[in-house]
C-alpha cells in the first residue's frame, strides 16, 4: 500500500493559498462585471469596476509575498484574471462607449488592445528575474486600462454622457496597445521602501496628493494615469537626446 504523501504525481502539492486568490478571483469579478456594465451602457460603473479590480490586483501579490504563500498556480491565475480585467474588460468597454461607429476599424483596434495586452502578460512571465525589477518592459497591460477607465471618468466629469465617437479614442487604443508590445521602460515603483524612516515632508506631500485626489478624484485619476502612459516616451526621447548631445560633445573634444 502506498503512502500517502500530499504530493501529486507531479510533484505538484494538493491544494491552494485561499487568502490571496480570493483578492485574485475578486479582480477577476470586477472585470466581468466591468463587461456586463459596458453591454448594458453602464460605463462609468464599468471604469470604476476596472479601477477597483487594479486595486485588488496590487493586493493580491503584496498579500502572496507578506504571508508567505506565493505560488506558481496563484502566478498563472493572476494573468488569466489580468487578462480579463485589464484586456477584454476595457477593449469592451472603449468598443461600446466609442469605437463602434468606425465599424471593423473599431472593433480591430480594440481586439489589438487585447491581443497585446496578452503578449504583454506572456512577455512579462518569462522575462520575470531577467528584466531589473524597477522598469516594466512595455506599458502594464492594467495601466493600459487604466487610461481607458480613466478616459471615462474625465469625460462624465466634463459633463458628457452617453457615447463619446471621436477618432482619439480609435488612435489612443492603438498607441496604448503598441505601447504594451514595445520595449519603452516605465517606472515600477517596485523599489520604494514603505517601511523605512523618510524625511517629514514626504509625509506631507502624501498628505496633500491625497486631499487632491479626494478633491478631484476623476480629474486627477484621469491626470494621473495618462501622465504615467506618456512618462515612458518621454523619458525615452529624453534618454535619446541626451545620447545624442554626449556624442556630440565627445566628437568635438576629439
Amino acid at each position: 500500500m502506498k503512502k500517502k504523501t500530499g504530493l501529486t504525481h507531479d510533484g505538484m502539492k494538493k491544494g491552494i493559498y485561499v487568502l490571496p486568490n480570493l483578492f485574485t478571483t475578486a479582480s477577476l469579478f470586477c472585470g466581468f462585471y466591468a463587461i456586463i456594465a459596458s453591454m448594458r451602457g453602464d460605463y462609468f460603473p464599468a471604469a470604476v469596476s476596472i479601477l477597483i479590480a487594479g486595486i485588488l490586483d496590487g493586493l493580491d501579490g503584496r498579500i502572496a509575498r507578506f504571508t508567505n504563500t506565493t505560488s506558481k498556480f496563484g502566478s498563472e491565475y493572476d494573468s488569466l484574471s489580468d487578462l480579463v480585467a485589464f484586456g477584454v474588460a476595457p477593449a469592451i468597454l472603449a468598443y461600446t462607449w466609442a469605437l463602434s461607429p468606425f465599424g471593423r476599424y473599431g472593433w480591430l483596434a480594440a481586439f489589438l488592445f487585447v491581443a497585446c495586452g496578452a503578449l504583454r502578460l506572456a512577455r512579462f512571465n518569462i522575462q520575470i528575474g531577467i528584466i531589473e525589477s524597477k522598469v516594466f518592459n512595455g506599458l502594464p497591460i492594467p495601466a493600459a486600462a487604466y487610461v481607458v477607465a480613466g478616459s471615462i471618468l474625465f469625460f462624465y466629469y466634463l459633463g458628457g454622457e452617453g457615447h463619446f465617437y471621436n477618432i482619439s479614442i480609435l488612435l489612443s487604443m492603438i498607441a496604448l496597445a503598441l505601447l504594451m508590445v514595445s520595449n519603452v521602460k516605465y517606472y515600477s515603483f517596485k523599489d520604494l521602501d514603505y517601511f523605512s524612516r523618510k524625511p517629514f515632508i514626504t509625509l506631507v506631500l502624501i498628505l496633500l496628493i491625497f486631499v487632491v485626489i479626494v478633491m478631484e478624484p476623476q480629474l486627477m485619476i484621469f491626470t494621473f494615469t495618462v501622465s504615467y502612459g506618456l512618462s515612458g516616451p518621454v523619458w525615452t526621447l529624453f534618454k535619446i537626446v541626451r545620447k545624442k548631445k554626449e556624442e556630440g560633445y565627445e566628437s568635438k573634444k576629439i
